[in-house]
C-alpha cells in the first residue's frame, strides 16, 4: 500500500516537474531548473538558511542577466498606478501570519472595503490634525536625549525611535499611549511583537497553517511562545472593554473605534479580525518609521559635512533648535530627504539609482533639475491600490523627528558599524547577519542656539 502511494507521488512530481520545464507559459524565463521544479529550492534559503533566498535571487539577475529592461520598468509603473485593480498572491499572505487582517486580505473588493473604513485616519488632513501629539511624543524623546547627555549614557536609537512610533500609533489606534517613551530603557511590547513574527515569517509562508494552530492555543501558553504578540493582544483587551463604555462627546475617534463601529457587517467585526488588524496596524506603523529614522540618524551622525549641511537649511525654519516646525513647513526643504525602506531590487537597480549603496539626498535634487522623474521608482510604501495606507504619517513622523534631533543635538556612534545595520537577511524586515539591527550613540552636544 504504501508503496503504492509512493509510486503516485512519483508519477505526479515527475509529470509536474515535466510541465513546468517544457510546458509552462514562464518556462523560457532562465534560471536554476531545481528552482523551476519545486518551491524547496526557495524554503532551503529562507526558512532553513534564515531569509538568504533574496541574494540568490541577486546571483540569478548577474548571471542571467540585469533585472528590468526599460520595457518592463515601463510595465511595472503601469501596473502598479492607483486605479489599477489587483488580487493579492493567496499563497504569499501566510507570511504574515494574522489572515484577518488587511494586508493578508487577497480579494480586490474586500480589501477595498477594509481599507475604506481607515482611509480618512491616514489622509493628509488628518495627520496634520496630530501634528499637537506627535510635537508633544517628539518633546518627550527630545528630554530623554538631553538626559542621555547630562549621564554620559549609551542610546539605543533604534529603541529610541520605535518607542516614538509605537506611542503614536497606539495613541491614535487605540486612544491610549503605550508608554514606551517613558520607560527607562524604552521597553516596547510592540517591537518585540514584530521580532516573534519576523522570526517565523518564511515557515508561516510555506506551512500557513502553523499560525492557525498557534492562534488556537490558550492565552497563558501563547503568553510564553510569542511574550511580545500577547502582551499587545492584552492592551488591545483594555482598549476593547474601555470601548464598551459610554464615551465623552469630545473623544477622538480612534481606529479601532471605527472597525468596531456598529455599521460595520458583524463578521467583519468578530474578536479575531479586530485582533489581527489591531496588531498589524501598530506593528507596521512602529518598526518601518523607526528604522528609517535610525537609519537616518546613523548616516547623518556619521558623515559631518552633510549633517551639517542639513542643519544650516533647518535654521531659518527653526530659528532655535527648540522651534516646533510643522510637516507642510519642513517639506518644502530640498535637502531634508527622508531615506525609505527599500523594496531591494527597484532601489537598488544602479540604472535607476546610480551607487545606490550610498546615502546621496542630492540625487533627488540633481534628478529633479534634470527633468528626471525618480518618484516613480520609489516603491518603499508600495503602490497602486496596495499602497501603504500609512505613508502620509510615516513621512511626516519623518520630517519631524529629523529636523528635531538634528537641529537639536550632536552624536557619536557608539561601538556602532555598517555591519550593524547592513541587510544581510530577509525576514519580512532586514536584519544583519549576527543580532538584531540596532544602532548606538552617545550625545555629545545639546545644542543652545
Amino acid at each position: 500500500m504504501w508503496l503504492l502511494f509512493l509510486g503516485i507521488c512519483a508519477t505526479l512530481f515527475l509529470a509536474r516537474s515535466f510541465y513546468r520545464l517544457y510546458l509552462h507559459p514562464l518556462r523560457r524565463i532562465p534560471g536554476p531548473k531545481l528552482a523551476a521544479i519545486t518551491h524547496g529550492y526557495e524554503f532551503y534559503h529562507d526558512a532553513i538558511r534564515h531569509g538568504m533566498y533574496i541574494w540568490e535571487i541577486e546571483k540569478m539577475h548577474q548571471k542571467y542577466g540585469k533585472q528590468l529592461n526599460e520595457n518592463e520598468r515601463n510595465i511595472f509603473d503601469k501596473y502598479l498606478r492607483v486605479r489599477s485593480k489587483r488580487e493579492k498572491d493567496s499563497k504569499f499572505v501566510g507570511v504574515f501570519g494574522f489572515p484577518y487582517s488587511m494586508i493578508a486580505t487577497v480579494g480586490h473588493d474586500l480589501h477595498r472595503f477594509r481599507r475604506a473604513l481607515l482611509n480618512n485616519f491616514f489622509s493628509k488632513k488628518s495627520v496634520l490634525e496630530l501634528s499637537g501629539l506627535m510635537h508633544e511624543k517628539e518633546s518627550i524623546l527630545m528630554r530623554r536625549f538631553e538626559k542621555a547627555h547630562r549621564d554620559n549614557a549609551v542610546l539605543h536609537l533604534d529603541d529610541a525611535f520605535a518607542a516614538l512610533t509605537a506611542d503614536l500609533i497606539a495613541q491614535y489606534s487605540w486612544g491610549v499611549s503605550s508608554g514606551f517613551l517613558d520607560d527607562e530603557n524604552f521597553k516596547n511590547d510592540i517591537r518585540q511583537a514584530l521580532n516573534e513574527i519576523s522570526a517565523f515569517v518564511h515557515v508561516n509562508r510555506f506551512f500557513p497553517i502553523l499560525s492557525t494552530i498557534l492562534r488556537a492555543v490558550p492565552r497563558w501558553l501563547l503568553a510564553r511562545l510569542r511574550p511580545g504578540a500577547t502582551a499587545v493582544l492584552d492592551m488591545q483587551d483594555v482598549v476593547a472593554q474601555q470601548s464598551t463604555t459610554e464615551k465623552k462627546a469630545s473623544s477622538r475617534k480612534t481606529i479601532f473605534d471605527a472597525l468596531n463601529d456598529p455599521s460595520v457587517p458583524l463578521k467583519e467585526r468578530s474578536p479575531r479580525r479586530l485582533e489581527d488588524e489591531g496588531l498589524i496596524v501598530v506593528v507596521a506603523g512602529t518598526e518601518t518609521t523607526a528604522r528609517t529614522l535610525t537609519l537616518a540618524a546613523f548616516y547623518l551622525y556619521q558623515n559631518k559635512p552633510l549633517l551639517q549641511k542639513l542643519r544650516e537649511e533647518l535654521r531659518p525654519t527653526m530659528p532655535t533648535p527648540t522651534t516646533e516646525a510643522s510637516w507642510p513647513q519642513l517639506e518644502q526643504l530640498p535637502y531634508l530627504t527622508p531615506v525609505s525602506m527599500s523594496s531591494y531590487f527597484v532601489l537598488s537597480d544602479p540604472e535607476v539609482f546610480p551607487d545606490p549603496g550610498s546615502f546621496k539626498p542630492e540625487r533627488w535634487i540633481r534628478a529633479a533639475e534634470q527633468g528626471q522623474n525618480l518618484q516613480k521608482f520609489l516603491v518603499s510604501f508600495s503602490r497602486g491600490s496596495r499602497i501603504c495606507l500609512g505613508m502620509n504619517l510615516a513621512y511626516a513622523e519623518l520630517y519631524m523627528t529629523i529636523a528635531s534631533f538634528v537641529r537639536r543635538f550632536d552624536m557619536e556612534l557608539y561601538e556602532t558599524t555598517f555591519d550593524n545595520i547592513r541587510v544581510d537577511r530577509e525576514l519580512g524586515i532586514g536584519q544583519p547577519k549576527e543580532g538584531d539591527f540596532a544602532v548606538r550613540a552617545k550625545v555629545t552636544k545639546v545644542i543652545e542656539d
